[in-house]
């Protein structure tokens, strides 16, 4: 371990953040060319913007044989997604729940949990289960789309113009993708050199650091959604990037190569992700004009603070 293994994973935060938000920007614009609405915007392409870190990080993984670094960025980014990263934006300013139809998203995300939990009952996820998990993200994808545009007919509604032409929203999609694979590359190194110089497992780096370093565009995304009072946005870039974690990452991660997958992810870390989003459904209730107010952040992040010191402790 020396400085150069700090430099890598700080380089990589750097890109990935800084890509992570241009590959928003270009996506919330392409939307906004389709008319789409904020919250398939957020459940779809800024959630798979935001989750595109964790893709490249997830790929690179498995293919330098790290895959509990590749199943721990997915299960930490999901536990700090909602934990840490609606907590934090929470106590800065509370974010208003206005659409009961958050609770179908919910329950997709639960679905992709439990369908997951079932995958990995042999620990290893599958070529074949890699391939349902994407065939059901597209399949979310197009009734997200289809019913959004469906309720926008009904209310007739004005969606705001794009400030970028379509070709520089695809250029500005493409550089981030670039930046994204570098920063994965680096991030993935760094980290993998930072495990071993500690004397702690990839699991437990790739959860905490790895993971953090991949929920870094959810931060800065959500956070300035709620600043400009788009909560759906806001909300919706959690779940569906939690979405995207599960059934697109990992379902083609899978595809790529088979997953073989530690056992004390499945025992401990997926119930944590599991118990987390139980936390924010309760907390999102009432599901219209309820609020995720300032003491429900700081309970979230005392909560993702106790599972880190669980994780290292542990």
């Amino acid at each position: 371990m020396d400085f150069n293994s700090y430099l890598l994973v700080l380089v990589g935060f750097v890109l990935l953040f800084l890509c992570g938000n241009w590959l928003v920007r270009g996506g919330v614009d392409l939307s906004r060319h389709y008319h789409v609405s904020p919250l398939v915007a957020g459940l779809t392409i800024v959630a798979f913007g935001t989750s595109a870190p964790e893709l490249f990080v997830s790929v690179k993984a498995v293919y330098t044989n790290s895959p509990d670094i590749s199943i721990g960025n997915v299960v930490g980014s999901n536990i700090a997604n909602v934990a840490l990263i609606l907590g934090a934006v929470a106590i800065v300013f509370p974010l208003h729940v206005k659409r009961p139809s958050i609770l179908n998203d919910w329950l997709v995300m639960m679905f992709s949990y439990l369908l997951l939990f079932l995958f990995l009952r042999n620990g290893l996820l599958e070529t074949l289960e890699g391939i349902a998990f994407v065939l059901l993200i597209f399949g979310y994808i197009i009734w997200s789309i289809w019913f959004s545009r469906r309720q926008s007919a009904k209310a007739d509604k004005v969606f705001p113009e794009p400030t970028l032409k379509i070709i520089h929203a695809i250029g500005l999609v493409l550089i981030a993708v670039i930046g994204l694979y570098f920063g994965a590359e680096w991030l993935v190194k760094g980290a993998s050199d930072l495990a071993i110089g500690w004397g702690v497992s990839e699991r437990v780096v790739g959860i905490s650091i790895v993971a953090f370093g991949t929920s870094v565009p959810e931060l800065a995304t959500s956070l300035a959604a709620a600043l400009k009072k788009e909560m759906d946005i806001s909300i919706g870039n959690i779940i569906g990037s939690n979405i995207f974690n599960v059934f697109s990452i990992l379902g083609i991660t899978a595809i790529l190569k088979p997953l073989q997958v530690s056992s004390r992810v499945v025992s401990s870390d997926m119930i944590w992700m599991t118990i987390v989003a139980v936390l924010l459904l309760l907390f999102m209730i009432p599901l219209r004009n309820g609020i995720i107010s300032r003491w429900k952040g700081v309970f979230l992040l005392m909560v993702y603070i106790g599972y880190i010191w669980f994780l290292f402790v542990s």
